[in-house]
């Protein structure tokens, strides 16, 4: 399995489709086994083709912050499935995903005028704990 975090510095960068980069995580018997960067192609995440991109990589799971319903369709079309509200360190995150910890926050960004703003919305962890995810599962 691969997956793919928008990324900026070590972590997840906020907004998928203006990020710095991806950080694409290969995994085997549930433990990263190798880790490689993408460039992030010019222009909005839903309308620049790096949907078909990830999905060509191998891609499954796009660990990310927020993004608007455009691009989680789109990433939905190319059998890749989408957790946002995630936040902190990408090693953290992909770690705590393998583990059952991070869940969906099922919170898109609502677009302004310009299709590229989010609404002002939270990413903090629902439990309060910033880092991994706007929703912790339960155990």
């Amino acid at each position: 399995m691969k997956i793919a975090v928008p990324t900026k510095d070590g972590r997840v960068d906020d907004h998928f489709g203006h990020c710095d980069h991806y950080t694409i995580f290969t995994i085997a018997d549930d433990k990263i086994v190798e880790s490689v960067t993408m460039p992030s192609p010019q222009g909005c995440g839903c309308k620049s083709g790096i949907a078909a991109d990830l999905q060509a990589v191998g891609v499954q799971v796009m660990l990310a912050g927020s993004m608007g319903m455009g691009a989680l369709n789109k990433l939905a079309a190319h059998d890749i499935k989408v957790v946002r509200g995630c936040s902190g360190d990408v090693v953290a995150l992909v770690n705590a995903y393998l583990a059952g910890e991070v869940d969906d926050s099922g919170v898109s960004c609502a677009a302004h005028e310009d299709g590229h703003e989010c609404a002002g919305h939270s990413h903090a962890a629902a439990n309060g704990v910033v880092g991994y995810a706007a929703k912790i599962k339960k155990a």
